[in-house]
C-alpha cells in the first residue's frame, strides 16, 4: 500500500470482508461515543479542578493541556464515531490515553479489583492503535473521501 497524505488522513484499502468492516464499525462507534460522552464532554470547558489536576501532573501550561485533553477526547471521539479523520482522531485519543495511563495513573496497578484508571486507559489506547493501523473501514465518512 502506498502512503500519501490521502492515505494517512482517510485510510487505504479496506479489508475484503464486509462482516469484518461491520465489526470494526461497531467498535469504532462505541469507543468514539463512550470516549466523547464518558470522558471528553465533562472536560470541556476545563474546570478549575481539572486544570489544577493537569498542573499537578507537571505540565508547564496546564490550561492549554487541559483543553488539549478535553478536545482530544470529546471532538476526537465524535470524529472517531463518524469515521472522519479516523487515524488523526485515534492518534489524538491515544496520546491522551498514554498520559492518563503512564502519568495520571502511573502508580496504579494495571489489574485491580473493580478495574483501574490505568487498565481503562490502556484498553482505550489499544483500541486506538487498531484504528491507527486499520483506518475506519468501508462504513465511514473517510470511505467517501477514499472514493
Amino acid at each position: 500500500m502506498q502512503f500519501n497524505s490521502q492515505t494517512l488522513l482517510f485510510g487505504g484499502t479496506t479489508p475484503a470482508s464486509p462482516l469484518a468492516d461491520a465489526g470494526m464499525t461497531v467498535l469504532r462507534v462505541a469507543a468514539g461515543l463512550m470516549m466523547t460522552f464518558g470522558h471528553g464532554m465533562g472536560k470541556l470547558p476545563p474546570s478549575a479542578g481539572f486544570v489544577g489536576f493537569v498542573e499537578s501532573l507537571g505540565f508547564s501550561d496546564p490550561l492549554f493541556f487541559a483543553w488539549l485533553a478535553g478536545l482530544a477526547e470529546a471532538v476526537g471521539g465524535l470524529l472517531l464515531a463518524a469515521g472522519l479523520l479516523t487515524r488523526a482522531s485515534a492518534a489524538a485519543i491515544l496520546g491522551a490515553m498514554m498520559v492518563a495511563a503512564f502519568i495520571a495513573h502511573g502508580g496504579d496497578p494495571v489489574f485491580a479489583a473493580g478495574g483501574s484508571g490505568k487498565e481503562l486507559s490502556l484498553l482505550y489506547g489499544a483500541v486506538m492503535v487498531a484504528f491507527l493501523f486499520a483506518g475506519s473501514g468501508r462504513y465511514s465518512v473517510d470511505s467517501v473521501f477514499r472514493r
